[in-house]
């Protein structure tokens, strides 16, 4: 009986050893990378948006076979505000132990979350914030995929001059223009390259305020831009403040001729559920890539919006899933051709990608120049009409012609 007892024990401790081995085995195979966006609070809808279209990409690279024969696995980080950023890129990288970070779309945490990965020298891939500060701080581990607060800046400026005004039945010098923004990091940014691309168009700027981009009221801003006589109004927001905004505008009877947002609260449905299609019809905006674009400049727009209705039971909300998914692909593709995981060997991965324009599903190309910023990003101009997001500007990519508003 002792015998078979030590047996049976000494089996057990066999089985569990090599179960043991098996787990060590499995998760050795694994390549952990990070996903650190606002999950909740206040930008969680567009965080969790955008987050959506970095798991597609993972979905995809391990159906393909994983990196460099790793199964990729995504480890979430909820970026609520500041300071959780940088707790959770912390927690990431010393506990977690990802390869990279993949973030963040609030320009404001992605400024503080990769800090804290630069110093720790763990690659940081911002795929959808756009404020300059992003990559203009020279950090080495620091990449940015998508298009900036320049590029949105000078595409509203580019629209007013060239198909706005003269929708207005004016010459663009003799528009009144009002500037307003959200003033955090993001919204401070794209403000600043407004005013210069205006300036430099000789328009006619008569105020550019700032407010918070937590604020419940706007209707003594309203009143003001009312009182003013604007005709052109540019909104740099997210989703709560688009919102506030058309909704209180519309409340006042404040109708300027054209409306330019910027942002992804602008280009939510959302966004234009909330505030009703009649008050949305005809809003501008400047933004990402969206869905109803000429397909033929943008290549695989369809696939992922297939992939994306079965796996989430529905439309994509906005081109920040689509923006997303494209940056992380990529990204995890030049990866895959690299040997091995070390910080070095992942950004000189990057610093090879040459994408040409007309390829991806976003349209743009890709290829890191100065501050480690894709050169080749651009915004497109977009319009609601008829309860839809249509795109309008540049010709090569818009479905409809630019309305002006009723």
């Amino acid at each position: 009986m002792r015998l078979l007892a030590r047996a049976l024990a000494a089996a057990l401790t066999l089985g569990v050893a090599a179960q043991t081995t098996a787990e060590t085995t499995a998760q050795a195979a694994d390549v952990k990378v990070g996903a650190l966006f606002p999950f909740s609070g206040q930008l969680a809808l567009l965080g969790e948006e955008s987050a959506r279209g970095v798991e597609i990409a993972v979905d995809e690279i391990n159906a393909a076979g994983g990196v460099q024969g790793h199964k990729v696995v995504l480890t979430r980080g909820d970026a609520v505000d500041n300071n959780q950023a940088i707790g959770e890129a912390r927690r990431l990288i010393s506990l977690e132990r990802v390869v990279a970070i993949f973030g963040s779309y609030s320009s404001a945490r992605s400024i503080a979350a990769s800090q804290v990965a630069e110093l720790s020298g763990i690659p940081y891939f911002e795929l959808g914030a756009v404020a300059e500060e992003v990559t203009g701080r020279g950090l080495q581990y620091l990449y940015r995929t998508n298009p900036t607060a320049e590029d949105m800046a000078k595409l509203a400026v580019e629209m007013i001059v060239n198909k706005v005004a003269a929708g207005l039945g004016k010459k663009p010098e003799d528009l009144k223009i009002g500037i307003i923004y959200e003033d955090s990091s993001y919204g401070t940014s794209v403000a600043s390259f407004q005013k210069k691309y205006a300036a430099q168009a000789k328009l006619n700027v008569v105020t550019a305020q700032g407010y918070p981009a937590a604020t419940v009221d706007m209707s003594s801003l309203v009143l003001d831009l009312k009182g003013r006589g604007i005709d052109v109004l540019l909104q740099t927001s997210y989703q709560n403040d688009s919102v506030l905004f058309l909704q209180q505008a519309n409340e006042a009877g404040f109708k300027p001729g054209a409306i330019i947002g910027g942002g992804g609260g602008y280009s939510m449905q959302p966004t234009a559920d909330a505030v009703g299609h009649k008050v949305i019809e005809g809003v501008l905006d400047t933004d990402f890539t969206q869905y109803l674009v000429n397909t033929q400049y943008t290549p695989g727009l369809e696939i992922f919006v297939a992939a994306y209705q079965k796996k989430f039971g529905g439309a994509p909300r906005s081109g920040h899933s689509l923006n997303n998914y494209v940056g992380a692909k990529l990204i995890l593709q030049a990866i895959d051709k690299a040997k091995g995981f070390e910080p070095d060997t992942i950004v000189k991965a990057a610093k090879g990608i040459d994408v040409k324009d007309g390829v991806t599903a976003v349209g743009y190309g890709f290829k890191f120049g100065k501050n480690n910023q894709n050169e080749r990003a651009a915004m497109m101009g977009m319009q609601w009409q008829g309860g839809k997001l249509v795109t309008v500007y540049p010709e090569s990519a818009a479905v409809a012609p630019m309305e002006m508003r009723k």
